[in-house]
């Protein structure tokens, strides 16, 4: 038969609680950084920047359109510029040129349109910011 078990072999039912065990090192490094408190998290955000003035705005306008009608040229003048040579290879029968001039000119003038389109709507935030 089972022994009774006296108050010293007893497990001892306390109202304390119970002490969180340390955790080793291995485990710490496993576990997820703790998110920062919401008055650290702003604190570390870099400042607005200040809108864009006036000149600022017409400045990086012009910079931007000079730029993309210099890869619009380069494009337009390259193409043109080495047909000749670029006729003696062939793709699929067709000479080079062709496709330079009919596919890969297109698609240059196409992403020109797309970066404008894209940076100028950034500058515009920035100005009116």
């Amino acid at each position: 038969m089972d022994k009774p078990q006296t108050p010293s072999t007893a497990p001892a039912l306390t109202d304390a609680p119970v002490a969180a065990s340390q955790p080793t090192p291995a485990q710490a490094a496993m576990a997820p950084p703790a998110a920062p408190h919401p008055s650290e998290a702003h604190a570390a955000a870099p400042p607005p920047a200040a809108p864009l003035t006036r000149a600022q705005h017409w400045e990086r306008t012009r910079r931007l359109t000079a730029l993309l009608l210099a890869l619009w040229l380069l494009t337009t003048f390259c193409a043109a510029f080495f047909a000749r040579e670029l006729a003696g290879l062939s793709v699929f029968g067709w000479p080079l040129s062709f496709y330079l001039a009919a596919q890969g000119a297109s698609l240059v003038y196409l992403a020109i349109l797309a970066i404008y389109a894209w940076r100028m709507r950034r500058l515009d935030k920035e100005y009116r910011a």
